[in-house]
């Protein structure tokens, strides 16, 4: 990993010093780069560490950064990492501009392991991150949203890139067609419980530990797991005030809904979805070699449920 950040140190140069300054802003803030991480770790599970794999980890962070910079501009989101947003401090036209920067540099980079597979991969990733990124926002405001809806959009929006990297790995190894679509299933399942988990730490979760504020889905009018399942599994006056909030975006009602989502088990109910998803991954990960790096993927899927921030 730290050859990766040397990687996107390098490749963050620019001759106009803005780009440099929110770029270096927004990457510096740290982030677990998850991403990257399953990359190089899947390469070492397949056992065929290729040179360009480095380059190629450095490359999917800077597609994650790009949406990033992207979504808090959509999202009028002022806080991530525990810090002010790049928005919040550059402004919504520099963080749209940077952000298509670093997606352009990402290309710039792919071109360079030479591996037609490799790019199409990750044409199709980032075109599917975009689709998700739009179906989002057409079922903002929408508290008819169900399971299989909301499940559609993290698959796309989310665990895309956890997929392609995963993907990735596996293509550089020469792995054959059933061992990388393992590889596949292990990022997306891993991606998907991620994401699920990070919707529950929106209810569940502490702010300072979380470096966001606590109810931002509901403000955006997200229906989120953890609200699907509370107005389903709640009385109808209940549902009603969540649905009231999902369509409004108003925190006004956050304590309640807070208490409803608790006291409802929905949270269980999310957590157990994020368990399915992480032992799908848990089983996929099996079918690589058997070695150090595999029993990492494998613990990894399973302190993911775990995670508090």
């Amino acid at each position: 990993m730290r050859e990766v950040d040397a990687a996107i140190v390098r490749r963050l140069a620019s001759e106009v010093p803005l780009v440099g300054q929110v770029a270096r802003y927004i990457v510096s803030a740290g982030g677990k780069r998850l991403r990257p991480v399953l990359l190089v770790l899947t390469c070492q599970a397949l056992g065929r560490p290729h040179p360009q794999r480095h380059n190629l980890a450095a490359v999917v962070e800077f597609i994650h950064t790009a949406t990033l910079l992207h979504d808090d501009v959509v999202d009028e989101s002022t806080l991530r990492r525990g810090r002010a947003t790049a928005n919040e401090v550059f402004g919504n036209p520099a963080s749209v501009l940077v952000g298509d920067f670093l997606y352009s540099r990402a290309f710039q980079m792919m071109v360079e392991s030479g591996n037609m597979r490799i790019m199409q991969v990750l044409a199709d990733a980032t075109n599917v991150i975009a689709e998700g990124e739009v179906l989002q926002l057409m079922n903002m405001h929408d508290a008819s949203l169900d399971e299989a809806g909301y499940l559609r959009v993290i698959r796309s929006k989310t665990a895309k890139l956890f997929e392609a990297s995963c993907r990735l790995a596996a293509i550089l190894a020469d792995s054959p067609p059933e061992l990388e679509e393992a590889c596949a299933e292990y990022g997306q399942s891993l991606g998907t419980a991620f994401q699920v988990i990070d919707d529950v730490l929106d209810y569940d979760g502490d702010a300072t530990e979380m470096g966001k504020n606590l109810g931002d889905d509901l403000r955006e009018g997200k229906a989120t797991l953890p609200l699907i399942l509370a107005m389903k599994l709640g009385t109808p006056e209940q549902a009603a005030v969540i649905r009231q909030a999902i369509e409004t975006g108003s925190t006004a009602e956050l304590a309640h809904i807070v208490d409803i989502v608790r006291g409802t088990g929905a949270l269980d109910g999310t957590r157990a979805a994020a368990a399915a998803q992480a032992e799908r991954a848990v089983n996929a990960a099996r079918a690589l070699p058997a070695n150090e790096y595999t029993n990492s993927l494998i613990e990894l899927a399973a302190q993911l449920l775990q995670r508090r921030s």
